[in-house]
């Protein structure tokens, strides 16, 4: 309150639900069902639910165990975006502008109305709206977001029980601070997303290690030719993926 950010609060999950039209939960994963259990039997019989986390399949299974008769007005969404940064201090008014929504709605319960009023919220924050499949949801978030955060976890962890773990954090790069920006990522939310996605991510995590043994190989081989096909590869693709970023920025009106 004192930043304006909120009107008003209370620490009451079933007060701070009661009048609301639309309720947006926002917890680490492992607090769902909790939250989802305090506000059942409080919502307005018009109210819709939906939510932001990184795995939807978990989210899903807690709803319906918590709150079964309001499975028709919870719209299941993930925002991708944020930053490395939590907490209240950290927010900003435009983290959703320009910014991509995956909505996974039940095809079996959840309702058109409720999702087309979540897809309106969304648009209002500037966001483009995408609707998903919850296991392909979690397979490809799997691989891009929650993969990249273990490389990041792990390759600080492993590198800080070093011996030279002074001199290698003193004299890292820009590279290496951009590129493990996101191991000061929340703990608490991380671990629950990782449980939480546990089987598509363990594939994905074991697929990859695969591709480091292929590639640490190929280097004790010195095999120039290898690494260099490997090399363009991850360039080519990575610099097709940027431009079609810049792309959309520059076609976005609210850019």
């Amino acid at each position: 309150m004192e930043l304006g950010v909120v009107d008003r609060y209370t620490h009451d999950v079933a007060e701070a639900v009661r009048e609301a039209d639309m309720v947006f939960v926002a917890v680490p994963l492992g607090a769902m069902r909790g939250v989802f259990g305090k506000m059942c039997g409080h919502l307005r019989e018009d109210a819709v639910v939906t939510d932001g986390g990184s795995a939807k399949a978990s989210v899903i299974a807690d709803f319906r165990a918590a709150c079964p008769g309001a499975l028709a007005r919870f719209v299941p969404g993930h925002p991708i975006a944020g930053t490395e940064h939590n907490g209240v201090e950290a927010s900003f008014a435009g983290l959703y502008r320009g910014r991509r929504v995956i909505l996974t709605p039940d095809p079996d319960n959840t309702s058109a109305q409720a999702t087309r009023r979540v897809e309106a919220m969304w648009r209002a924050c500037g966001a483009e709206v995408i609707r998903m499949e919850v296991e392909r949801h979690d397979r490809v978030l799997a691989a891009t977001s929650h993969l990249p955060h273990m490389l990041a976890f792990g390759l600080v962890d492993a590198l800080a029980r070093m011996d030279e773990h002074d001199d290698i954090f003193r004299f890292a790069a820009g590279g290496f601070r951009d590129f493990t920006r996101i191991a000061s990522s929340n703990p608490v939310m991380w671990r629950d997303i990782c449980i939480a996605n546990r089987s598509a991510l363990s594939r994905v995590m074991h697929d990859f290690a695969d591709e480091m043994k292929d590639l640490a190989l190929t280097i004790e081989r010195g095999d120039g030719d290898h690494l260099l096909a490997i090399f363009e590869r991850a360039k080519a693709a990575r610099d097709a993926y940027v431009d079609g970023l810049e792309a959309g920025a520059r076609d976005d009106p609210a850019e």
